[in-house]
């Protein structure tokens, strides 16, 4: 007699990608609660087993959705205060001194150097949330400063040299 075993559901698309829906923020893929599609490996060998992660079922898209439902309101309050610390942000007038030779760089000022004249300045963001890239002469420059996934602010500053 055979016996044929159950199948289990498949969450693979025809490309060999998979639906997720992300437990916390994961760098250029996505943030919290989304639901995202990416490479069947990717999700199977390290989002999920890392859990940061869970298969994207249709059960799980429901209780999804109920419970962003919920978190609404409690958003907007988030992000009426990182609309808040935007605003403080883009009266700072951020100058990063640094040694030089002429207009060249003794090295470079990175965002872990923004981060730190952002706490000087009294705003504590980390440093991974600041997206500058690897500056190495004087002059003014902007970086971009993520409070919220929906509140972006563009940070100007200035490097100038050391005497």
């Amino acid at each position: 007699m055979l016996v044929s075993r159950k199948k289990e559901p498949n969450f693979y698309n025809k490309d060999n990608n998979m639906e997720l829906i992300l437990k916390q923020d994961v760098q250029n893929v996505g943030f919290k609660d989304d639901i995202v599609t990416v490479k069947a490996g990717y999700g199977r060998n390290f989002l999920i087993p890392q859990g940061f992660a869970t298969l994207a079922t249709p059960s799980a898209k429901k209780v999804l959705a109920e419970n962003l439902k919920q978190k609404a309101h409690k958003e907007a309050k988030v992000i009426a205060d990182a609309n808040k610390v935007a605003d403080a942000l883009k009266a700072l007038e951020i100058k990063i001194s640094s040694k030089a030779g002429g207009e060249k760089l003794f090295g470079s000022v990175t965002n872990i150097d923004i981060a730190a004249a952002l706490e000087a300045a009294g705003q504590t963001i980390d440093r991974k949330f600041i997206t500058s890239g690897v500056v190495k002469r004087t002059g003014k420059y902007t970086a971009s400063v993520r409070l919220h996934r929906d509140v972006v602010v563009e940070l100007p500053y200035e490097i100038i040299a050391e005497v």
